[in-house]
């Protein structure tokens, strides 16, 4: 249960990242991106550095993965923030964050062969459907306003959607390889955020400039860097060292709905009545997967029939902080 916390607790930091970019509307998508996750992976691989020198061993040993890890990290936000940018603060981060369940499912049955449970599938039915209800009330809305972005910039705006949702979930499926094989978390997370947070450090020089313009712009900065970058990533590293990619990436579902009622009440968005039926369908979507699961039943041979249960159950200790 720690870990589905910590997630959650990730999931509604990350929510605020929308709205709060609003709030610095000179800066570019690519900028507010490259200091958000920029700045926030180089606090993480600074404050982790002892751990990260003490498992250099390791992680050199797991190098394809650790870099893997660091371009996902570095390409997901400037998809994540021009996918908002076009489609707005509700669509954009729901495609991006809606649909990498479906991305790291696939992702860990090729490569981990893992199987997925009668629950994780009804919780992904739920979250997916809600995700499209957002998605096609938003588009629907922004096609029929006068003024509003148009369907073109919208569509666009949905693919880097995609494009952000499958890079969540390669270095979320890279970070838990990395902790279940023995890592530590805060070197795990600290080496894969470090090395994404240098690739972009050149998009930040080359586009940063209006994010010190003005001392409001210079605290958005540093609150994305900071509190849903540095401390929701510390959270989401706890997490994946008790539960798989998969089931972290379907509780991080909870973000697009923090991010949509923060876009109506802060930004001044509006959200039509499909899209709070959207809203609904995810967090019935989390209240399957956080249930607590029956208990496990045994079968002739002795093995534990998982079932629905196998979902939400820790995965152990293995690299814990």
């Amino acid at each position: 249960m720690t870990g589905t916390l910590c997630v959650l607790a990730a999931s509604v930091l990350w929510g605020t990242t929308g709205t709060a970019a609003t709030l610095a509307p000179e800066a570019g998508p690519l900028a507010i991106g490259a200091v958000a996750m920029g700045l926030g992976g180089l606090l993480q691989a600074l404050v982790a550095a002892p751990r990260i020198a003490r498992d250099a061993g390791r992680l050199r040993a797991r190098r394809g993965i650790v870099l893997l890890g660091a371009v996902s990290v570095a390409v997901y936000p400037l998809a994540f923030y021009s996918s908002m940018h076009l489609a707005g603060v509700a669509v954009g981060t729901v495609v991006s964050i809606g649909t990498a369940p479906l991305a790291s499912a696939v992702i860990e049955r090729v490569l981990d062969r893992r199987r997925l449970t009668r629950r994780w599938l009804l919780a992904a039915a739920l979250g997916l459907l809600g995700t499209v209800l957002l998605c096609v009330a938003e588009a629907a809305h922004a096609d029929g306003d006068t003024g509003a972005r148009s369907m073109a910039a919208t569509l666009l705006g949905v693919g880097l959607g995609l494009v952000a949702a499958t890079t969540y979930a390669l270095y979320s499926w890279a970070a838990h390889r990395l902790i279940t094989g023995g890592i530590p978390s805060r070197a795990a997370m600290g080496a894969v955020f470090g090395i994404g947070g240098l690739l972009l450090i050149p998009v930040l020089l080359a586009t940063g400039g209006p994010l010190v313009s003005s001392w409001s712009h210079v605290a958005v900065g540093a609150y994305m860097a900071v509190v849903p970058m540095f401390a929701g990533y510390v959270l989401f590293g706890w997490g994946l060292a008790h539960v798989p990619a998969s089931t972290a990436t379907t509780l991080s579902l909870l973000e697009p709905a923090v991010a949509a009622v923060l876009a109506v009440l802060v930004v001044g968005e509006r959200l039509p009545a499909a899209g709070w039926a959207g809203i609904v369908l995810v967090v019935a979507c989390l209240a399957v997967l956080t249930a607590p699961a029956p208990a496990v039943r045994r079968r002739s041979g002795g093995e534990a029939d998982a079932g629905l249960a196998a979902v939400v159950a820790p995965l152990g200790d293995r690299g814990a902080q």
